[in-house]
Formats: C-alpha cells, sequence, structure tokens
C-alpha cells in the first residue's frame, strides 16, 4: 500500500468515493461534482489537500485535510476533514496507514497536531480513534450555520 497526494487525474475517484461516503452516511449515493472538486483541491485558493491510499491503481481510501490557524498560541495545526476507507479495504489498515501520513504532513508543514470530530452515532470510528490513543475532548461544542 501507498499513500500519495491526489493530482488532478485523481478527480474522478474522489467524486466516486464522495458518493460512497454519502451514501454511508445515509445520503444519496451521488457522485461528487468534478467542477467543485477540480476548484476546492486544484484552484486559484485550495481549499483542502486529499490523501489516496493505493493497493497498486485501485484506490482503497482517503483523507481530506486543512491547516487551521492558530492551534496552540500561533501554530498551526492539520485538520482532518474525512477519513474514508472503501467497504472493500475496511479492516487492512488503510485507515491507521492514512492516519500515520496525516501525522507526517503535519509534522512537514510545522503543526503542532492533528484534530478532527467524529460523529457519536459511529462507534466503529470511535473505537479506531480510541485505539489510536487519541483522546476526546469534551471543551468545545461543534456549531454549523448555512452560508447565505
Amino acid at each position: 500500500m501507498r499513500i500519495e497526494r491526489a493530482t488532478e487525474a485523481d478527480v474522478d475517484v474522489i467524486s466516486a468515493i464522495l458518493g460512497e461516503i454519502e451514501d454511508y452516511y445515509g445520503g444519496s449515493a451521488t457522485p461528487g461534482d468534478v467542477h467543485q472538486i477540480r476548484a476546492a483541491l486544484f484552484g486559484v485558493r485550495p481549499a483542502a489537500t486529499v490523501l489516496l491510499a493505493h493497493d497498486g491503481e485501485q484506490v482503497l481510501g482517503l483523507a481530506s485535510y486543512s491547516l487551521l490557524w492558530p492551534a496552540a498560541g500561533a501554530d498551526s495545526s492539520l485538520y482532518l476533514k474525512e477519513l474514508y476507507v472503501r467497504e472493500a479495504a475496511r479492516r487492512r489498515g488503510v485507515a491507521g496507514a492514512l492516519m500515520e501520513a496525516l501525522k507526517v504532513e503535519a509534522a512537514v508543514a510545522g503543526c503542532s497536531r492533528v484534530e478532527w470530530t467524529a460523529d457519536q452515532d459511529n462507534p466503529a470510528a470511535l473505537a479506531f480513534y480510541r485505539a489510536l490513543g487519541a483522546e476526546r475532548h469534551h471543551g468545545k461544542v461543534f456549531y454549523r450555520v448555512e452560508s447565505s
């Protein structure tokens, strides 16, 4: 298995995986809009970076992240937005390999930490993060408003 940053050539597979993610969370299995993906990842102001886990030519999963500032003091943090392993590749170490790659990305970027949220009703994810030694933080409440 190898972990690599996505390139523009990966837009179609990222689109397909975004559809799988939507389906996993109970939504429509509609692939992501390739124009939006291209703009978000490879446009003038990229919003995120995607790491892809490969086994040969097959893409097993992805991790998307952004850098946030400030974290602690004037430090930056790497914020993991999405970690997803395709169903056929689960329980093969893919998620762990992606998390290790994220720690390397964070260190290279000078980040002091890696942060993320997880759905409370996703016991598999919660157990995975506990097994990594990640600690749950209770000091923050997650909020969301829709943009106009």
